[in-house]
């Protein structure tokens, strides 16, 4: 779905929908004398902001009048309103939307959403890389996780994808067997009911299991299903270092195949070996994009990944319960060729030094593993790489999360800013206090935004701030098919963020991530003031955001 409007057309909602503006001679938005206020009384006003409207055009000096949930006028408004807000020499935009993150349940543990809405983040889509909370997992169906959320309330819009690996799950379990064609119809029920109850696409996780475990041709059928309801195919591809290229192709073929959108998830190419194909990738997006496939892709702007500490064991080691995967690793004539597997994947990724203990359960473990390279661990340990890893998968029941450093800075920014590109964290709630405080996550968590808007907007000067904006917000509204969000006009949703463009930056870091960004000011989630001079005011307004297909 485009949204894009023209200047002209922007101009003219704004005259007919605010029911409060009327344009005069010089028809322009940007010189507040030639707008005139008709009556109009507003919940809000904010004055005197700088408007990014999303769009990528350039700003505008106006106020904002905020009704019933809603942008209601823009214009010179007076001051009839309950609250007035002078944000005289700030940026006023669009609130922020992440298309690709992993929220999900930990949004019923931190309802407020700390470590996306104090960065401007206003709605996310979860259930991404294949994993969704149904319909295997804590929820049966799309249905009950919505309505658990609804039940707690949320600070922050959140919709969600279903994933491939969960509907595998619930339908054939973590096995690696071909799927029969009666399987391949119970799984074509299972995604049309979650699409039917508003799910917005399907997601898939080829890296993983059971994910992964999937052929073209069961893919293709799901796809088909999607591609009924026009929802999106999100995917973190089968491969993203050594046949990166060859991961894309086939990717593009699925799509086309079964006529469906593309979003290719954090886009990237892994291990110093695989850094020189970043060109070639996007060769064949864009010839994709020239032979008539919807597509785009995302990416988080940091070098460094995150994943389960597991994923260093082979695809066929990895399926069954956690119970038969313990088994493999403590098994004698297994456990050697399952190391050799894991030292591989390690010095590919330049060595153990490269790789961060980022999320452990067992206090002991917590204690010496947390935020240390697995370098570090094995010598403090007094025990080989191999045998460390294995011994630390085995006492947290598989349990243990990384962080790696394996993408180029080169290739950060060529990403990030193609046409095709758009910033998204791959991260989740945590947040600086309570159970969700407890690990050292990757900073994206906390830092996408500002981080995309200061450091490569503003420092490296990739692109203007205008054309930053709308990669935040209207290209991933339209990416996910949302209504009246993502951009700055009456009579969408006054999901707005108030920034300073010349301040605002993140401040987590891989040591010290529970940090919020700097230079946000204001943020209003569905006409509700949700952050308001850099502190929560302790309101939920968030909405599931449900698609309707």
């Amino acid at each position: 779905m485009k949204s894009s409007i023209s200047r002209r057309e922007f101009l003219r909602r704004g005259a007919l929908l605010g029911s409060g503006l009327m344009l005069g001679t010089s028809g322009t938005l940007a010189g507040r004398s030639s707008i005139l206020y008709i009556s109009q009384r507003f919940d809000t006003i904010i004055r005197n902001g700088l408007v990014y409207s999303g769009e990528g055009t350039q700003p505008f000096t106006a106020d904002i009048g905020i009704r019933d949930g809603r942008i209601s006028a823009l214009g010179s408004l007076g001051d009839s309103a309950d609250r007035l807000i002078d944000v005289h020499g700030l940026a006023v935009s669009p609130g922020f939307i992440d298309l690709h993150s992993h929220t999900d349940t930990n949004l019923l543990t931190c309802p407020q959403g700390d470590s996306r809405i104090f960065q401007g983040i206003t709605t996310e889509a979860g259930g991404n890389c294949g994993d969704s909370p149904f319909p295997a997992g804590p929820y049966e169906n799309a249905d009950q996780f919505f309505g658990a959320l609804n039940k707690s309330k949320t600070g922050i819009n959140y919709c969600s994808f279903t994933g491939q690996g969960s509907l595998r799950s619930a339908v054939i379990g973590n096995w690696a067997a071909p799927a029969t064609d009666e399987q391949i119809r119970d799984m074509k029920r299972l995604l049309d009911r979650q699409l039917s109850m508003g799910s917005i696409g399907l997601s898939c996780g080829l890296e993983y299991a059971p994910g992964a475990y999937a052929s073209n041709r069961e893919l293709v059928e799901l796809l088909k299903v999607v591609a009924v309801h026009d929802g999106l195919f999100a995917i973190h591809m089968r491969n993203e270092d050594d046949r990166v290229e060859e991961a894309i192709t086939e990717t593009v073929d699925m799509a086309k195949q079964a006529g469906v959108r593309l979003q290719i998830s954090h886009l990237k190419a892994q291990n110093p070996a695989n850094w020189h194909k970043g060109p070639a990738m996007l060769g064949i997006i864009e010839q994709a994009q020239r032979d008539g496939l919807d597509v785009a892709f995302d990416r988080y702007p940091y070098i460094a990944f995150s994943t389960g500490l597991s994923s260093f064991l082979p695809l066929s080691e990895r399926q069954g319960s956690a119970d038969d995967v313990i088994a493999r690793l403590t098994d004698p004539a297994k456990a050697t060729e399952l190391g050799k597997y894991a030292n591989s994947r390690i010095e590919r990724l330049g060595g153990p030094g490269n790789v961060i203990i980022s999320a452990c359960v067992l206090p002991s473990n917590k204690e010496t593993c947390m935020g240390k390279t697995l370098e570090q661990c094995a010598s403090v340990k007094g025990v080989s790489l191999w045998e460390f890893i294995r011994n630390l998968l085995v006492e947290e029941r598989l349990r243990t999360d990384i962080i790696a450093f394996a993408m180029s800075e080169d290739n950060v920014k060529m990403f990030l800013s193609h046409p095709l590109g758009m910033p998204a964290s791959d991260g989740s709630v945590y947040s600086p206090r309570g159970p969700l405080s407890a690990t050292i996550p990757h900073p994206r968590s906390y830092g996408t935004f500002p981080r995309f808007l200061g450091k490569y907007c503003r420092e490296e000067k990739m692109m203007d701030l205008s054309q930053a904006v709308r990669k935040i917000t209207s290209l991933p509204a339209s990416r996910l098919g949302l209504k009246n969000r993502g951009l700055l006009i009456p009579g969408y949703a006054a999901d707005l963020v108030v920034f300073d463009p010349d301040t605002i930056i993140d401040t987590a870091t891989f040591d010290q991530p529970h940090r919020f960004a700097r230079g946000i000011h204001h943020v209003w989630v569905n006409g509700v003031h949700t952050i308001s001079e850099g502190q929560h005011t302790g309101v939920l307004a968030g909405n599931i955001l449900q698609a309707k297909g």
